[in-house]
C-alpha cells in the first residue's frame, strides 16, 4: 500500500522511521517548509525532512495546502493512503484524495484533549493516564472515527517532556499497527462518543498562558509546571526579571510568608509560596542567562531580600 507521510518534528520522525522499518511503501514526504532560527536566523529543515532526505524520499514542503501546483503534485504520487502525525489542518482537497483516506496519530484518548497541545494539558490537569489514538480524519478537527488507542501511564513526577517522549515511541507503534491493519482489512471504524460538558480541551498555548498564578493550590502549580517543561515553561519574576521553571517540588506545609513571595538561603534553596504550600525551584532559567540548578543560579546571582 503506497504511503505518503505529512509530519514536521521530532514525534513524527519516530512514526516515519516504524513505518520504514517495518517495511511499509512510504513514497514521498510532507513537512513544513525551513524556517529562520537561531541567533542567525538561518533557514532550518524540519526533524522530518533531514531524516526523509537521508533515507532518499521525495520532500514536498507547501506553503499553501490548497495551491494548486501543489495539489497536482501530491495526486502526482496516486497515493492509496496518507499518514499525518504533528503536521497542520488540511483541507479536504488533501485528507479526501486517496483511495483508502488519511489517519492521523493524535497524542491523546480521544475523544478528550483535542486540539494542538494534548501532552500539556494532560499534565496541567494532573492525569494519571493519557495514551495515543489513530484515527480518520474528516472535516471537524480531531473528530474523525477511531481506529485504535492504546493508554500510557504518567508517573507524578513526569514532565510533558517524559510524556512526549513515551506517546512518541507508543504511538509509533501504534501507527505501523493501524496501517497494517488497514491493508488486511481488519480495521474496525468506531464513532467518537461524548457528552460535550464532559470533554476536557488541548488548546494551543501561548506565552501570555505560561505565568504562574501562586494563588493556586501547590498541586495546581507543580503540575502547571510539569505541565510546560521544558516547552513553553512556566515562568514568574523575580526582582523584576523573568525566572523560567523547568523542575520543582511541591513542599505541603502552611507557608509563612505572602502567596507569590519567595524565601531562600541565598545558597541552596528558592522556595515560592502558594496558598497551601511552597514550590521549591530545581532547575530555572533568569533572563539573559543559561539554564541551571537552583544552587548553581544563587552562587551567581544576589538576591536582595531574603524571607
Amino acid at each position: 500500500m503506497s504511503i505518503i507521510f505529512m509530519g514536521t518534528p521530532d514525534f513524527a520522525v519516530a512514526s516515519l522511521k516504524a513505518l520504514l522499518d517495518a517495511g511499509e511503501n512510504v513514497i514521498a514526504v510532507v513537512t513544513a517548509t525551513d524556517k529562520p532560527a537561531g541567533r542567525g536566523q538561518r533557514l532550518q529543515q524540519s526533524a522530518v525532512k533531514r531524516y526523509a532526505m537521508e533515507q532518499g524520499l521525495p520532500v514536498m514542503q507547501p506553503r499553501n495546502l490548497k495551491d494548486p501546483e501543489f495539489l497536482r503534485e501530491l495526486k502526482s504520487y496516486g497515493a492509496e493512503l496518507q499518514v499525518v502525525v504533528a503536521f497542520r489542518m488540511l483541507p479536504e482537497a488533501v485528507w479526501n484524495m486517496p483511495e483508502k483516506g488519511t489517519i492521523n496519530l493524535h497524542a491523546s484518548l480521544l475523544p478528550q484533549y483535542r486540539g494542538a497541545a494534548p501532552i500539556n494539558h494532560a499534565i496541567i490537569n494532573g492525569e494519571k493516564e493519557s495514551g495515543v489514538t489513530t484515527f480518520l480524519l474528516q472535516h471537524e478537527i480531531d473528530t474523525g472515527n477511531i481506529l485504535f488507542s492504546e493508554k500510557v501511564y504518567i508517573a507524578s513526577d513526569a514532565t510533558a517532556g517524559d510524556l512526549h517522549d513515551d506517546l512518541m515511541n507508543v504511538g509509533a507503534t501504534l501507527l505501523v499497527k493501524t496501517v497494517q491493519a488497514l491493508k488486511k482489512g481488519g480495521a474496525i471504524e468506531k464513532p467518537q462518543r461524548a457528552e460535550p460538558n464532559t470533554l476536557k480541551p488541548a488548546p494551543k498555548i501561548h506565552k501570555e498562558d505560561c505565568k504562574i498564578d501562586w494563588s493556586q493550590s501547590v498541586e495546581n502549580v507543580y503540575n502547571f509546571i510539569r505541565g510546560l517543561s521544558p516547552y513553553p515553561t512556566a515562568y514568574t519574576y523575580l526582582q523584576g526579571k523573568m525566572l523560567k521553571i523547568f523542575q520543582a517540588k511541591p513542599i505541603y506545609e502552611t507557608p509563612h510568608i505572602p502567596v507569590g513571595d519567595f524565601t531562600s538561603d541565598g545558597k541552596h534553596f528558592l522556595h515560592f509560596a502558594c496558598k497551601d504550600g511552597y514550590i521549591a525551584v530545581e532547575t530555572l532559567q533568569i533572563e539573559g542567562k543559561k539554564r541551571m540548578g537552583t544552587a548553581d543560579f544563587l552562587r551567581g546571582y544576589a538576591i536582595n531580600s531574603i524571607n
